[in-house]
């Protein structure tokens, strides 16, 4: 019973992890009043890069570091349609959103002859586990605690994001870009430049997310790696009411939908494999019913910030 409960909690903080990055960059660009519907494919994208920088580095961490530049770049192409530009955020979030998969494959055939995923990684390619040699084998502990480092990594994030947004002048800056730009803009704050930002770092959290998939929790990176978990992880973000601490426990809930996935698929029961495998999707429509019309953005989230010159 105990080494049941150590699997499905150990799983879900590892299936958790990818989410709660990318979650966590939807927070913040949506906190400064930008939507980022693209979040699956700067995923996808940064889910690339790292596995093919990392291959041929040798090193997870260019590897990590690089899916969030690449996720970054397109976070940026965002943040010029929309905060330059005035575009719909939804429809160039749905261009993102094709234009990071379809880059990805294309490159992936370009650097791996053809073939529309990359070559495995090494044990030594992956992120490391620092508890890997000093936790005792078969306990509950190491169960739990034997993760990548993105783990800890994100959840110390959950903690940087919340103390920058509501414990900082920054953060006060990016709320209130997000509630009022127009107000904000007279006090003297860079609406543009603020959006830009966080527009930019969604991109990065995302692309970080993605790189947890490919270098941490799978091998390599593949067409179907992400197919999805982009959009779990904007549902997340609604369902926690854009604040990065309703995002973490929206995650965790989602995780463990995974988890119990992986569980029951390894148990004895006779549980359909098709049925098992909507069933974090039916998890996701579920929660945006039964929350998404009692969760408030932020009052300006969406709507495009023309300066006036007058």
């Amino acid at each position: 019973m105990l080494s049941s409960l150590g699997f499905i909690i150990g799983t879900t903080l590892m299936y958790s992890t990818p989410l709660l990055f990318t979650s966590l960059g939807g927070v913040v660009s949506e906190n400064s009043g930008v939507v980022n519907i693209g979040l699956e494919g700067m995923m996808t994208f940064g889910a690339f890069m790292a596995a093919t920088v990392g291959y041929f580095t040798g090193n997870p961490w260019l590897g990590f570091l690089s899916g969030g530049l690449g996720a970054g770049f397109l976070g940026l192409l965002h943040a010029i349609a929309c905060v330059s530009f005035g575009a719909s955020q939804v429809v160039s979030g749905i261009a993102i959103n094709f234009l990071g998969p379809g880059l990805a494959l294309f490159l992936s055939r370009k650097f791996f002859d053809g073939a529309t995923m990359t070559y495995t990684l090494s044990i030594e390619m992956k992120m490391p586990k620092y508890f890997n040699h000093i936790l005792p084998e078969g306990t509950f502990i190491r169960q739990v605690l034997n993760q990548d480092i993105t783990v800890f990594m994100v959840f110390s994030l959950v903690f940087v994001i919340w103390f920058v947004l509501y414990r900082t002048r920054l953060g006060l800056r990016i709320r209130a870009v997000g509630e009022h730009p127009k107000a904000a803009d007279t006090l003297g704050v860079n609406v543009y430049r603020i959006r830009y930002l966080c527009v930019i770092f969604s991109g990065v959290f995302a692309g970080f997310g993605g790189a947890a998939m490919s270098i941490a929790v799978a091998s390599n990176f593949f067409q179907t790696l992400i197919s999805g978990q982009g959009f779990i992880a904007l549902a997340a973000m609604i369902f926690g009411k854009w604040k990065p601490q309703g995002a973490m426990i929206a995650c965790l809930i989602f995780g463990a939908a995974q988890a119990m996935v992986i569980f029951i698929g390894g148990t004895a029961l006779r549980v359909p494999n098709e049925f098992l495998s909507m069933m974090p999707y039916v998890l996701t429509l579920v929660i945006l019913m039964g929350f998404v019309g009692k969760a408030v953005a932020p009052a300006a989230d969406g709507i495009p910030y023309i300066k006036d010159e007058s």
